[in-house]
């Protein structure tokens, strides 16, 4: 191995693209040659004093020179520049139809990366994740290796959550880990709560299971904390179930002082939190999660499907206690056996090398731009959406009906969902989740918002395009 030690103030580039600078320039003076082996990611950043990540990110960046190839359990090498297309993963394949066809519409999700920089990177995680192949298309522990519940604790972190190692676990996404918890804390017949408009999933989940869902009355702010006592008086409820942060369909966020006063009710009835994390990640500063403020009472599910993608099938679980651990492994071990191990190598490389962040903060940008769209189109007030949302909520006028509106928009490429799918109790109001992301584009997000747009403006008769 290699004794390398590079002197970063070398270049003036960030210090991981230093690095990669470095190993460039020691190869031309001959200070490296090919076939040396470089240090572990590791022990170069103790040895030069900084976190392991701008390493591995430097290595990855190295890689994408042609500079260096990585073995898993062999190390780094220096190849002098050898061609990148060699490890299969050429960046002018074409998708392959037969995969690229099938869209659900009717899925809440992120916009998907364009970025040609970005995806090669992506595509290189992938590749050297199939270095390690064959092991990873064995059978493994439930809940993730070491080094992937490390990936998920310096992910996890980004939410101010630092719980053990042995709280954490790696699940095949988070309606499974939803499924197994929901089984945990309530038998059939009995009652979990949540809020009165919420994700469908939760529904679909205590009706398998038969347990009553009863939902809670809301404000701009997140369900009422008095109705929520009211509820545990009445109902005795075995857990509460929140979507918190960009809650799904209606875009709140709950902030730091209501959940300061759920998490009071709470603990007062000893009611466990089953808190959904989908969103948490999109914002730059939102609010702590309830498994920092409730730690001892929440089930924390921090999935990946609207940070990073959803084909991950990925969700990171804390548990709220250690006496808790062994009915949610038995639990999700009898449902799902374990996470793909292929899934959660390639999961915990991005997190490593900084692509999953690289990732997120595409998501962000074009959120953004997409919430910009809306707002330019749409009269205000007339929907409810938030900044860095990719949905928006919206209350229907005119005579329109979510039935008519839902048949109207059905071909316009964007994904249009009835209040339906999302009312716990009662009758649904006249209103639609409308989806901004997946892999529709900004030119034609805004053709098909321009046409609800104009659809809008009046009846729907004014808005037929049938004879």
């Amino acid at each position: 191995m290699k004794d390398w030690r590079p002197d970063l103030s070398r270049s003036g580039s960030p210090r991981y693209m230093a690095i990669a600078d470095l190993i460039e320039m020691d190869l031309r003076s001959g200070h490296l040659v090919i076939g040396d082996r470089l240090p572990p990611q590791r022990e170069l950043a103790k040895r030069l004093n900084i976190d392991f990540t701008t390493v591995a990110r430097g290595y990855v960046e190295a890689q994408k020179r042609g500079l260096v190839d990585s073995h898993v359990g062999r190390g780094t090498f220096v190849t002098g520049g050898a061609d990148k297309e060699r490890r299969g993963f050429a960046s002018d394949t074409a998708p392959d139809p037969r995969r690229t066809s099938a869209i659900d519409l009717s899925m809440n999700m992120p916009p998907e990366p364009t970025d040609p920089e970005l995806i090669a990177r992506m595509r290189e995680g992938l590749s050297a994740v199939a270095s390690s192949l064959i092991p990873l298309l064995r059978y493994q522990g439930f809940g993730g290796s070491g080094m992937d519940k490390e990936a998920a604790a310096a992910w996890l972190s980004r939410r101010g959550l630092v719980p053990s190692q042995e709280r954490i676990f790696v699940t095949p996404g988070a309606h499974p880990a939803l499924l197994a918890i929901c089984g945990l804390l309530a038998k059939p017949g009995e009652i979990i709560l949540s809020e009165s408009i919420t994700y469908p999933g939760i529904r679909s989940i205590a009706a398998q299971l038969r347990l009553n869902l009863s939902g809670l009355p809301m404000d701009e702010y997140g369900i009422l904390p008095d109705a929520f006592a009211d509820a545990c008086e009445r109902l005795k409820p075995k857990g509460l179930y929140l979507n918190p942060t960009l809650q799904n369909p209606v875009t709140l966020t709950i902030p730091e002082r209501r959940r300061e006063e759920i998490c009071a009710v709470a603990r007062k009835y000893h009611v466990p939190i089953i808190e959904d994390d989908a969103y948490g990640f999109i914002p730059l500063h939102a609010p702590p999660p309830f498994a920092a403020m409730a730690p001892d009472l929440t089930w924390h599910i921090g999935g990946l499907a609207k940070c990073i993608g959803a084909g991950l099938r990925l969700a990171y679980v804390v548990a709220p206690d250690t006496k808790a651990i062994w009915p949610f492994v038995s639990a999700m071990r009898a449902n799902n056996v374990m996470a793909s191990p292929l899934n959660m190598a390639l999961a915990t490389r991005w997190i490593e090398d900084g692509t999953a962040d690289t990732i997120l903060r595409f998501i962000r940008k074009e959120a953004t731009a997409r919430q910009e769209m809306v707002a330019a189109i749409l009269p205000a007030g007339s929907y409810r959406g938030d900044p860095i949302s990719f949905n928006i909520w919206l209350p229907l006028t005119n005579g329109w009906t979510r039935s008519t509106f839902g048949s109207h928009m059905r071909a316009s490429g964007i994904g249009v969902v009835a209040s339906d799918a999302f009312t716990v109790e009662g009758p649904a109001p006249e209103a639609v989740r409308v989806c901004l992301g997946g892999p529709i584009d900004r030119e034609k997000l805004q053709g098909a918002l321009e046409y609800m747009g104009h659809a809008l403006e009046g009846p729907p008769e004014l808005a037929a395009s049938f004879f």
